[in-house]
Parts: structure tokens; C-alpha cells; sequence
């Protein structure tokens, strides 16, 4: 059995501090196998930069996941083509910007793969390649070198993530949905042995409107106007998934949702 840390997306720097305090209590404590984390919304919100793309992979995260603003911070391209950690969605129409999937030995155990993909829906959200489709193509080619992969579905519409999440039922050892940024109460092994969760939620600002500061974002659903939003720096906390996963079968065994004061 291994065990799997799935962090959802990390919202600016208290975001980032949340995970420096916590995750090396929770690494003693489980002692995972494989810690994997959102991180597209890291750098004030918007983006990443290779600075913090570094120290994320300095406090101990894995593998890096991304979504619809992977673009925003534009120095994060040539980090993309350097650093295969870091993943962009591996449907978006972009053949020469990094890697929307890896297979990834574990250091402790190095006789164990593990792949992860990145995937984005397109319900409400831009262009895209059919996540369905290039999922399903994905998860065949990572299945020749590993029986466990992992799907980030970074994607807006429950409908979208749960219909791609038992499209990959069985096929999957860890699916889960991210962007939301509010945790859903839906963990749950699939029938065919997926774990599957529709969204981990955030790491920020517990009173906020998905990690931002609320008045903001309250005064432009009221007027209509373009509003600067700022990242909400109070009371953070850890949302995330916790899966052990049978090393031989690639099956989900457990998966335990966390929400976490920091």
C-alpha cells in the first residue's frame, strides 16, 4: 500500500505559508509516499513564478498541477520547458509549453512508479481539447510503465468532473477535481475502485470568496465594474485528500478528505 497527499489549490503567500507550517507535521505523522499540489493560484492568486514554483518543491511537494492560469505570470514558460514537475492542463492546444503528465519514481520506494495528469474541463472555462479523449489516451499511455495514475481535473462544472471521473472508473487509482476551491463533501471510492473526490478545495483565507478578500468581489457582483482583487491573508487553512492506494492493483483502498487551520 502507498500513501498519496493530494493539497488543493494554494492561494498566494498564505496559501504557501499554510503549507510550509503544516505539511511537514502531516508528512511525520502519515508519512506519505507522494505529495502532489495545486499550485496555479500561488503566486498572489494568479499564476506561478519559478521563484515560488522552487520553494513550493522545497517544502516537500512532489509534483506541481496547474490550470487555467498557468499563463498569467509570463517568466513560468521557460520553467514549464525545463522542469517536468510542473504540469500544465495536457489537453490545451499548445504542443512546446512543458508536460501535462509525468510518471514519477517514489524516492522512499523507488521500485514504484506513480503518473499524474493534468487535464482542464471546458464547461465555462477556455478552449480546450476534449478532456475525455485525451484522459483516456493519457491514462493508456502511463498504464504501460505504472498500474497508479493520478487525474487533476482542474474544471468548473460538477457534472463535467464527476462524468470524466467514472468515465476513468476503474481506470484510475486517484481522481480529483480542483479550481472551485470549495471542498466537497463526496469522497467516495467509485465502484470500479477510483477514488474520487469532486473538488479538494483551497489553502487560503477560510473567510473569503474563494481565497480573495470579499468586499472586492462583493462590490463588482453589485455594479458590474472590473475590481482588483486581493488575496485574503487571515485565518488559512489546509484543504486536501489523503489515498492509499494498493502499489499492485492501482485500486483506491481509502481516500480521507482534511480541512486544516493553519
Amino acid at each position: 500500500m502507498i500513501k498519496l497527499f493530494f493539497i488543493g489549490d494554494i492561494i498566494g503567500r498564505p496559501g504557501r505559508q499554510a503549507v510550509a507550517s503544516l505539511l511537514p507535521s502531516l508528512q511525520r505523522e502519515h508519512a506519505f509516499d507522494l505529495v502532489i499540489a495545486n499550485g496555479e493560484n500561488a503566486a498572489g492568486g494568479f499564476g506561478l513564478t519559478p521563484k515560488i514554483a522552487d520553494e513550493l518543491f522545497g517544502l516537500g511537494i512532489d509534483v506541481i498541477t496547474s490550470g487555467n492560469h498557468i499563463w498569467d505570470q509570463k517568466e513560468i514558460e521557460p520553467y514549464l520547458r525545463q522542469n517536468n514537475r510542473l504540469l500544465r492542463p495536457a489537453n490545451y492546444p499548445v504542443e512546446d509549453l512543458g508536460e501535462g503528465a509525468i510518471v514519477v519514481e517514489l524516492e522512499r520506494r523507488p521500485q514504484i512508479k506513480v503518473g499524474v495528469i493534468n487535464l482542464a474541463g471546458r464547461v465555462f472555462l477556455g478552449p480546450a481539447d476534449c478532456p475525455f479523449r485525451s484522459g483516456r489516451d493519457l491514462v493508456a499511455r502511463l498504464k504501460t510503465e505504472t498500474p497508479i495514475v493520478v487525474v487533476d481535473f482542474h474544471a468548473e462544472a460538477s457534472s463535467e468532473k464527476t462524468a470524466l471521473g467514472m468515465y476513468l472508473d476503474g481506470q484510475v487509482s486517484l481522481f480529483v477535481g480542483t479550481h472551485t476551491h470549495v471542498q466537497t463533501a463526496d469522497e467516495r471510492i467509485l465502484p470500479k475502485g477510483t477514488a474520487y473526490i469532486t473538488d479538494v478545495g483551497m489553502v487560503g483565507g477560510r473567510n473569503s470568496v474563494i481565497g480573495m478578500k470579499p468586499d472586492r468581489v462583493i462590490e463588482k457582483f453589485i455594479n458590474g465594474k472590473p475590481q482588483r482583487y486581493e488575496v485574503e491573508k487571515k485565518a488559512p487553512w489546509l484543504s486536501a485528500v489523503i489515498a492509499e492506494i494498493d502499489e499492485e492493483s492501482g485500486q483506491a483502498l481509502s481516500l480521507q478528505r482534511l480541512q486544516i487551520p493553519a
